[in-house]
């Protein structure tokens, strides 16, 4: 009896898979988001988007402020209660974790289809200030798309 060949997934497709499950545990009624930091392919930290530790995150409020005001994505995250996975991940790990590592986004909408997950301007600031040396995010097409954050450099963040 010949084995059947499985599909391996490359190391960007295995850790995008994982950042899809730490979306999971988002707790933004919009947007899911979630992220994984990793360095010479091991698991560094993970993050997700939701309150602050001891505030009441909007699924146990049950209410968006955002999304009742009906503002548009990617707009007056002032008003927004969460913090973002990126920034989630970024502050569990060590300066000489983050050190050229590779951080994965993975975003999901209210709807459960999958979004664009690149990062705001807010959290490409602070992947630059982490020194990650490579981010790949979710396109909303079933994909990704890999950058080099430096790229961002040449416009102002």
């Amino acid at each position: 009896m010949k084995k059947k060949n499985r599909v391996r997934p490359n190391w960007d497709e295995y850790f995008m898979g994982i950042a899809k499950a730490v979306s999971k545990r988002a707790t933004c009624l919009r947007r899911q988001y979630g992220a994984v930091i990793t360095k010479e392919n091991i698991i560094v930290s993970t993050g997700y988007n939701g309150a602050p530790s001891g505030m009441m995150d909007c699924l146990e409020v049950g209410r968006c402020t955002r999304k009742e005001l009906r503002i548009p994505h990617g707009e007056r995250y002032e008003l927004c209660h969460s913090v973002h996975a990126e920034a989630n991940a970024i502050i569990r790990a060590s300066v000489d974790e983050l050190h050229g590592a590779t951080i994965y986004i993975s975003g999901i909408e209210d709807t459960g289809n999958e979004c664009n997950a690149e990062p705001c301007m807010m959290c490409k600031r602070m992947i630059l200030n982490a020194k990650i040396k490579k981010v790949v995010f979710s396109d909303g097409n079933d994909s990704f798309i890999t950058i080099d954050p430096k790229r961002w450099l040449k416009k102002r963040v």
